[in-house]
């Protein structure tokens, strides 16, 4: 029996470690299930994710937004169109590994929603040269809509239909997707809910340089800034680093220690674009220096960073999958979103209450629901200790529906 092959598109070893925690995930969990498997990730960063690639089971394949959306699309429809060619359009590394691939994973965190119509075109690129090499998508948790955008709604209903499965993250998600007459849909968790550790984290930290006697005493908040937010708040006028470094300081100054993490991070570029580096710096440069201050200024693995946020008290998060990667360690969480994604995974531990929106951050409001987080953490607490294990049973769910599906192929090609 030939070995099985997947393809995955949307996410990455490199820079944002949520993507990386994503793609691991899938890595980790179907390689327990299927055992021996290729996999390809079509990668919008290749030289950098084949610099932090671990996996010799794992190809790293170009796939920039130029290359995606001309090369390997024209290139698949042509595969489609002219059946004479396909000896030679399969040269192509990349039409070679998904024509032979059981199914394409799209790890996109948040596609097909209103308010980014600039990303419909990647959403759609991402996806269909395996619609054209009759190649199934399994659309791995993830949040779309909602739909109310003519032009989303229209190209939403021509192309999520035509996914073989799509996990929604949550409730919100779920039911837009039911209101656009989905019928594909499967409630999950977000895959990175799976992520195992191996037990070489902490050695790893202190390898790198990170001080971990910083969390043997005291109380210590996380802080993840990100540049998205920072975007959206700068935008109506606001100071959002000026914030971050108020409220850094007013922790302080009420005995927390802090830790400043990015959760996003490309190294040797100052481009902010999946990177909250650059953000997280000019915060810190503006910080008093201290013992009660530790500042992650390097790109750790997802592993690590999920091990470290895992040593904090209560954390403060903007970055979506850092507080993922809170609510899998259980730490009691304040989340600052810009859209229902964030929302929608903290009710699955009945924590919706802890997250608000940037139209709402101002230093008040911010120290205001810290206060109340710190004063009810025990009750936060318990309810992450409740409903995780019931999370990361919804998370491991579609690594199961994915083996499946890779086994189904198999035999129907013997």
């Amino acid at each position: 029996m030939s070995t099985p092959r997947i393809t995955i598109i949307g996410s990455a070893l490199s820079g944002n470690k949520g993507a990386a925690a994503m793609l691991e995930s899938a890595v980790q969990t179907l390689t327990e299930r299927l055992g021996d498997v290729e996999f390809t990730l079509l990668s919008m960063y290749p030289e950098e994710d084949r610099a932090q690639n671990p996996y010799p089971h794992l190809e790293v394949l170009a796939a920039d937004p130029r290359t995606l959306g001309v090369t390997i699309n024209v290139l698949a429809l042509a595969h489609r169109l002219l059946p004479p060619l396909r000896p030679l359009l399969r040269r192509h590394p990349a039409i070679r590994a998904l024509a032979g691939s059981d199914v394409l994973l799209d790890q996109g965190g948040i596609t097909f929603t209103d308010g980014r119509e600039k990303f419909l075109l990647y959403n759609v690129a991402s996806i269909l040269p395996a619609l054209d090499l009759r190649v199934p998508v399994f659309k791995c948790a993830q949040a779309v809509g909602p739909f109310r955008n003519p032009i989303n709604r229209v190209v939403s209903k021509v192309f999520l239909p035509r996914a073989h499965t799509l996990v929604t993250r949550g409730r919100i998600t779920h039911e837009h997707a039911e209101g656009l007459g989905l019928t594909n849909l499967v409630a999950g968790a977000d895959y990175a809910f799976s992520l195992a550790m191996d037990g070489t984290e902490e050695q790893a930290l202190r390898e790198a340089g990170v001080d971990l006697g910083f969390f043997e005493d005291g109380d210590v908040v996380g802080v993840c800034p990100s540049v998205v937010l920072q975007k959206k708040v700068d935008a109506r006028n606001d100071d959002y680093e000026g914030q971050m470094v108020a409220f850094i300081e007013r922790l302080r100054r009420h005995g927390k220690k802090v830790l400043l993490v990015p959760h996003s991070v490309r190294t040797g570029t100052g481009k902010t674009h999946n990177n909250d580096l650059p953000l997280c710096t000019r915060i810190q440069e503006r910080l008093q220096p201290g013992e009660d201050l530790l500042f992650v200024d390097r790109e750790l693995g997802s592993q690590q960073l999920r091990h470290l946020i895992g040593r904090c008290d209560l954390f403060v998060a903007s970055r979506f999958h850092a507080m993922v990667s809170s609510l899998a360690m259980a730490v009691p969480t304040l989340v600052i979103g810009w859209s229902h994604k964030y929302r929608e995974v903290l009710e699955m531990f009945e924590l919706e209450e802890w997250a608000f929106g940037h139209d709402q951050l101002d230093p008040g409001y911010l120290w205001t629901r810290f206060e109340q987080l710190d004063e009810r953490r025990d009750e936060v607490q318990a309810k992450l200790d409740a409903h995780l294990p019931e999370v990361r049973e919804r998370s491991l769910q579609q690594a199961d529906l994915i083996a499946t599906l890779v086994r189904e192929r198999s035999a129907a090609r013997r």
